[in-house]
């Protein structure tokens, strides 16, 4: 039993829980899907996956694409998308990214292992506030409303309201459903104008609906 590849292995797993620990306590204080746990064990896995394939004899290359394939289903699960948006994407991003920080430490790159993890941390951490700061610029949503009748002076009157203020907006759709009409824009403007559209749809009486 050679002891010092032992230890080698070991020194291994400990890293890798040690850096999947760093991005998966990010990962639970933002209350994601795939926390703390999920996390420390995708790169735990996957260290010791590369270890099984480093000791093996021609298997390398074979073991490593799976282990990609296997975090893809993973990541695949994380991702949810509903009429308007995808939600998910940057947690399966993270899941594929802590995947290959393990398969780093699994053939002994400890160094560099750490040194991926702080740069994933300060991309998570730093692009937040990026993301805070374009949102206060001009930004795009889809609206969908729903008015309680069909008549289409209502979507001429809510079109003259918007443009009136500093929002601009684009018609996409118009569908009739019985008595119903349902109307899609695309809406643009900053971030202050378009949370104030929420309190000006929800106080018009004649829609039902909107989202």
């Amino acid at each position: 039993m050679d002891f010092t590849i032992e230890t080698s292995d070991l020194i291994s797993m400990l890293m890798a829980v040690l850096c999947g620990g760093i991005i998966g306590f990010e990962r639970e204080y933002k209350n994601k899907s795939a926390g703390f746990r999920t996390i420390v064990l995708i790169t735990l896995g996957s260290t010791i996956f590369t270890i099984v394939s480093r000791h093996g004899v021609g298997a390398d290359d074979r073991i490593s694409a799976n282990i990609i394939t296997g975090i893809g289903f993973i990541g695949a699960g994380v991702i949810f998308k509903d009429q308007f948006s995808v939600r998910g994407l940057t947690t399966a991003a993270v899941i594929w990214t802590s995947a290959a920080i393990g398969m780093t430490t699994g053939i002994g790159y400890h160094a560099l292992a750490f040194v991926f993890t702080l740069i994933t941390l300060g991309i998570l951490l730093m692009m937040s506030r990026v993301e805070r700061f374009i949102g206060k610029l001009q930004r795009q949503k889809m609206l969908s409303v729903t008015f309680r009748d069909a008549d289409f002076k209502h979507i001429q009157s809510l079109e003259e309201r918007l443009n009136s203020e500093d929002l601009g907006i684009e018609r996409l759709q118009v569908s009739k459903d019985h008595d119903t009409l349902t109307v899609i824009w695309q809406v643009s403007g900053k971030k202050k104008f378009l949370l104030k559209l929420n309190e000006t749809l929800a106080n018009m009486p004649e829609i039902i609906s909107f989202k």
